[in-house]
């Protein structure tokens, strides 16, 4: 039976994180391996890796999967190749506005080189970590979800609020073709959401990061137009030398950022806007000074900068270089929506309730990049990212990523304890 006491997590984790360093291989199966581990396992050896992900075999498993805990399913092609999968477990009271626990299913590119074991083959060592792209980012959060929620059904658990799980597509390439599509359709509007959950991070500490925003992804593309001419001249007013102002104007603001960063404990990454350069293009020969020269930035700008501002202190730093500098956008959002972290708030008191009970720490931030919250968000939806995964190394999208299966199941418990508080949550004065 499901306690959710500090009892109920009473696994020593002295020995769940180790070394980073890989162990050797376990058993891949058998008779003593949890079924959720295998259940998890059987996920991640599903190829969904960018630029060509098997979108249509994720859904089958997922589909399958949800027809066993007697999920309601429906699948909604928001366009072509790209399908969203509900999952449903009706509450007492559909009239409430419902739970949403969303995930994605596609993950990022691999450099197998790199890996210790194959990225696809789910191989588990003798420490129990389990290898794979998508460990933690985030297909051990969907089978997690699917896992709490079976456990829950077993022990005849029903409440007033309906509980939808979404599996989205292409999260990891922005959610054009994913959420920020799926949250402007009717179906997505019939989920009544009242509250949702999505991925968070790992946390190498004793402490569980919870975010409550995001920072907003701005990608720039400066532009100068300058005198062209011979290699072997000193040539005046040249796209060249309005490029090394702009830099220098960029750059200087984003030392000043990670000073303040560095010199401030208190803040997170998500606490001050990062800015990189990442393309810098120009030139056709040796010795032909260019006419033109362009600079990409990627800006992430946390929700409590003036936007408005900002773009003003951009404009600023282009007209300084002089004349013949543009910048265009390939990213603009706008949306600065954050979730409510306040007591009086009936689902953070819910959330933050079970985590007390529980005994877990949290730390509440800003998330540093970017994920599929933002639109739900925007849609005037309050969401949490959250991953259960302390005492972890944060390793998505990196080489030899890993997830410790004691460390996914305490997950299960977790989700299992924080879906009966949010799907018990009494009627809200709107509801009524």
């Amino acid at each position: 039976m499901i306690s959710c006491t500090p009892a109920l997590l009473t696994t020593s984790f002295a020995a769940l994180v180790p070394d980073m360093a890989p162990g050797k291989p376990g058993k891949s199966m058998g008779a003593s391996e949890n079924p959720s581990v295998t259940l998890f396992r059987e996920y991640l050896r599903i190829d969904t890796v960018h630029p060509k992900p098997d979108y249509d075999a994720a859904v089958r498993f997922l589909e399958r999967v949800g027809t066993d805990l007697g999920l309601a399913c429906q699948k909604v092609e928001v366009c072509q190749g790209r399908v969203v999968l509900i999952l449903t477990w009706q509450g007492t009271n559909p009239h409430l506005r419902s739970i949403l626990l969303n995930s994605h299913t596609d993950v990022v590119p691999v450099f197998e080189e790199h890996w210790t074991y194959p990225p696809f083959e789910a191989v588990k060592d003798s420490q129990g970590n389990i290898y794979a792209r998508g460990a933690q980012d985030m297909k051990c959060v969907s089978i997690q979800y699917l896992e709490a929620i079976r456990r829950l059904k077993t022990e005849g658990k029903s409440f007033a609020r309906t509980i939808h799980l979404t599996f989205v597509p292409d999260e990891e390439v922005g959610g054009h073709k994913g959420m920020e599509m799926f949250v402007q359709r009717p179906e997505f509007k019939a989920l009544n959401v009242g509250f949702a959950m999505d991925e968070g991070l790992a946390s190498p500490s004793d402490t569980f990061s919870v975010f409550y925003g995001e920072r907003s992804p701005w990608w720039i593309k400066v532009k100068c137009m300058g005198s062209p001419g011979h290699g072997s001249r000193f040539i005046t007013n040249t796209a060249a030398e309005k490029m090394h102002k702009v830099i220098n104007s960029f750059l200087a603001f984003r030392e000043s950022e990670k000073q303040r960063l560095k010199s401030d404990s208190s803040l997170t990454l998500g606490d001050v806007t990062s800015l990189n350069m990442t393309m810098l293009e120009g030139g056709v020969s040796f010795n032909v000074v260019p006419s033109e020269m362009a600079a990409s930035f990627d800006i992430r700008i946390p929700p409590t900068v003036d936007l408005k501002a900002f773009e003003e202190q951009v404009a600023t730093w282009c007209r300084g270089a002089g004349d013949g500098v543009t910048y265009e956008f390939h990213q603009k959002c706008m949306d600065q929506h954050i979730t409510s972290t306040e007591e009086s708030d009936p689902w953070w008191k819910a959330f933050s309730g079970v985590c007390r009970d529980m005994k877990l720490q949290l730390k509440l931030e800003i998330f540093p990049a970017a994920t599929d919250s933002r639109y739900i968000r925007a849609a005037g939806h309050p969401a949490i990212g959250f991953s259960p995964m302390n005492r972890t190394p944060v390793l998505l999208h990196d080489h030899n990523e890993f997830l410790n299966e004691q460390v996914f199941l305490r997950g299960i418990e977790i989700y299992a304890c924080l879906l009966t508080a949010l799907a018990s949550v009494p009627p809200l004065p709107t509801e009524r």
